[in-house]
């Protein structure tokens, strides 16, 4: 033992040996590390594998059911057409199943004393007898099908249901057979309830369907119903029957502890098998839709972590030898934090250009949202919540000509992608709509831009309105997008819009457009499906309802706030997620639409032929007419020279060559502002949609038309053009007094 203390007595190697034991140490620690992280990467996994075979074996079943549903409502109509005749309907329920073999029987369970002539209980049933179908009424003291789960539950829900599945062995050949029953209420033209129409489908497919490729060598599937009970459960070679029974009897005990996955999509029970002890996982949820049965799958700790744990003592095996390479992982290791620096930089440096983005994008609305101070006929707000830093909904709205031009849209997707095709939507709809008032046009020149390069195949659902403030007139075009909501003064209700395709699919699509009348005092609520679609934490959807419920109040309100409206629709949303993450951009816009009853305290008209030989009589009318008012001389020339050249615009578009027509021109004044409306019954003529003049351009460069319309514009202070009970109808106003 003297060596070894005088070797301990050396300073170096005591200082060596204390390098080496807290390298150990730092090693040990860091195999530590390594081995919980890796454990929670394998307990993800865990859930990952599980949830996908539970879903995956979920689609094949909803499949294999979604088959005997639509069965169900394809029949239903004949059934329903054949219910005078008690004997067609045994014959429509044998050529059911005669034609599906999948379909084990068929049946029509009669409301009691529906057929006067017929027995109170009655029920048409056929299945396949020897070969061939047979259908008989089989009810009876006996068989009294009103108490029966099919035709009980149906009855009490009025919709379609599933029966828990049952054994049946008497009425298929006399062997067992797993089946389950669906059945619809059944109604005649004239809406009473004539009685239940169900079919009977063998489930025995469940077994194979559950066995077939499990996350685990000695994992099991189950299948339950609502109410817990086992509808399907493996083999015995596939899984022990103690731990099924006591998997059942878990999920059935509401005292037993049990805790969400990281996904939220199911619950996990943890349990020690009694055979081995050995510690197994519990994946269980119930199936979307109807039926509400509940998928199970059941993994062991052994299957999971065992090659974990095998890993970790290999490494604890190979500490000596990765003393070695100690050095080797610190170089690592401190390149790697390096190069984390730099990428935590760059990331920075992304947000940064992600924040200037959305600066940007929120630019792009309008401003001042809902600010018109020198209209009191029009009041208009706008809200966007992007759910990421930039996002693919937009709005904008904007006055011209006496007409407000607005749209709403929800490009596909989200992030970046989208709000650069939200930016090409919003640029071409205000470029097209300041020079053309028809919203079907403008959908289809934005669509032809959306078709062009859109190798991404983004779409974009998107909403156009024109409304034409002096008559309430509502010119829209939708393409995809929900439709507007229509707060009136008695009711809230969806504006009807015709099923034209989003932007960006069809290029040469030819999108329709319609009309509709706004009452004064009408509101209109646009949206995208970031309202209705908005989930909470459970996934369940807002929807439109919850929508109505909210915007009801505003019904027959005289002073509607529109900030108030769309805060009182985003306070319903954020309560309604309770603190779930926004999956969409959510985009709210209303218009309240108030114009004023025009106090008229002089009118005059005159009635004029096409011709320009009448030019010096309508001078005449609208000299007289101005001079009347207190106006000064300069103001009353630019009226007369605005309303020429107006009239003989529509003397030279109007009507056809060498066709006589009518011109009617009306003067009002309300004592501060003065009205000419110019109407005529030629061909629909709308001088409004000529684009603006270049005046900087020579005569030579300037093409033909437009100044004139450009003169009226500069002369008035508005200009407005409607196609009314067939007559073009071109309204001009100048205020004269302020």
């Amino acid at each position: 033992m003297n060596w070894l203390k005088k070797i301990l007595r050396s300073s170096r190697i005591r200082n060596s040996l204390g390098v080496i034991i807290c390298a150990a140490v730092l090693l040990e620690l860091i195999s530590a590390l390594q081995y919980y992280n890796a454990h929670r990467v394998v307990e993800r996994e865990l859930e990952r594998r599980a949830e996908a075979q539970m879903w995956f074996k979920a689609i094949l079943i909803k499949g294999m059911l979604n088959k005997t549903e639509q069965l169900l409502y394809d029949y239903g109509w004949n059934i329903q057409s054949t219910l005078a005749n008690p004997d067609l309907v045994g014959s429509e329920l044998q050529f059911m199943v005669d034609a599906n073999p999948d379909v084990l029987s068929a049946g029509m369970a009669f409301t009691p004393g529906y057929y006067s002539s017929r027995d109170s209980l009655f029920e048409l049933f056929a299945k396949m007898e020897q070969g061939r179908s047979m259908s008989q009424q089989i009810a009876s003291a006996t068989h009294d099908y009103t108490r029966m789960a099919f035709y009980a539950n149906t009855v009490e829900l009025g919709e379609p249901n599933w029966t828990d599945p049952y054994i049946d062995s008497t009425n298929y050949s006399n062997r067992e057979m797993l089946i389950t029953t669906h059945a619809m209420p059944m109604k005649d033209r004239q809406g009473r309830l004539a009685g239940v129409f169900a079919i009977d489908v063998s489930l025995d497919w469940l077994s194979d369907t559950l066995n077939a490729r499990q996350a685990y060598p000695s994992s099991f599937d189950l299948l339950l119903t609502e109410s817990g009970s086992l509808i399907c459960k493996p083999s015995p070679q596939h899984a022990n029957v103690d731990d099924v029974d006591q998997v059942v009897r878990l999920i059935n005990d509401s005292t037993v502890a049990r805790q969400q996955s990281s996904s939220g999509l199911t619950k996990v029970i943890e349990f020690r098998s009694n055979i081995d002890g050995d510690v197994g996982y519990i994946f269980y949820a119930n199936m979307k839709g109807k039926p509400h049965w509940q998928l199970a799958i059941v993994c062991y700790d052994k299957e999971v972590y065992g090659p974990l744990n095998r890993m970790r003592y290999m490494l604890l095996l190979s500490m000596l030898a990765a003393m070695a390479l100690l050095g080797f992982i610190v170089y690592r290791f401190a390149r790697n934090a390096r190069n984390l620096h730099l990428a935590s930089i760059e990331q920075e440096r992304i947000g940064s250009e992600l924040r200037i983005a959305r600066e940007l994008q929120m630019s792009m609305l309008p401003l001042n949202s809902g600010s018109f101070p020198e209209r009191d006929d029009i009041n208009v707000l706008g809200l966007l919540k992007p759910a990421r830093e930039v996002g693919g909904d937009l709005y904008d709205f904007f006055v011209r000509d006496e007409k407000l031009f607005f749209c709403i849209g929800d490009v596909s997707g989200k992030g970046v992608p989208s709000a650069l095709v939200m930016s090409v939507a919003h640029a071409l709809f205000f470029s097209t709509s300041s020079h053309e008032s028809n919203p079907a046009y403008v959908m289809r020149i934005i669509n032809e831009t959306a078709c062009r390069n859109n190798d991404r195949n983004m779409f974009v659902t998107f909403f156009i309105g024109v409304l034409d403030l002096p008559t309430g007139r509502l010119r829209y075009c939708n393409a995809g997008h929900d439709a507007p909501i229509v707060i009136g003064k008695e009711d809230v209700k969806l504006l009807p819009v015709k099923a034209n395709l989003p932007l960006g699919v069809i290029d040469d699509y030819q999108y329709e457009g319609q009309e509709a009348c706004i009452e004064p005092g009408t509101s209109l609520f646009l949206y995208t499906d970031g309202l209705t679609e908005a989930m909470d934490k459970q996934h369940n959807q807002f929807g439109l309802q919850r929508a109505f419920d909210t915007l009801e109040r505003y019904c027959g309100m005289d002073n509607v706030v529109l900030e108030e409206m769309l805060q009182s629709v985003s306070i319903a949303v954020e309560d309604f997620v309770n603190g779930a993450t926004q999956s969409d951009d959510l985009t709210l816009m209303a218009i309240r639409y108030t114009p004023g009853i025009e106090n008229c305290l002089l009118h005059d008209s005159l009635a004029l032929k096409n011709d320009l030989k009448h030019v010096p009589e309508l001078n005449k009318f609208v000299e007289s007419f101005t001079s009347s008012l207190e106006m000064e001389p300069s103001l009353k020339s630019k009226i007369k020279l605005a309303v020429e050249e107006a009239v003989v615009n529509v003397i030279d578009y109007a009507y056809p060559l060498d066709t006589v027509g009518d011109i009617l021109v009306e003067a009002k004044s309300n004592g501060t502002t003065v009205t000419f409306v110019i109407s005529d019954s030629g061909n629909p003529f709308d001088p409004t949609e000529a684009g603006k003049v270049d005046t900087t351009l020579s005569a030579e460069d300037r093409p033909i038309g437009g100044l004139g319309i450009f003169l009226v514009r500069e002369l008035m202070d508005s200009i407005n053009y409607e196609w009314i009970n067939g007559k073009n109808v071109l309204t001009l106003k100048k205020k004269y007094k302020s």
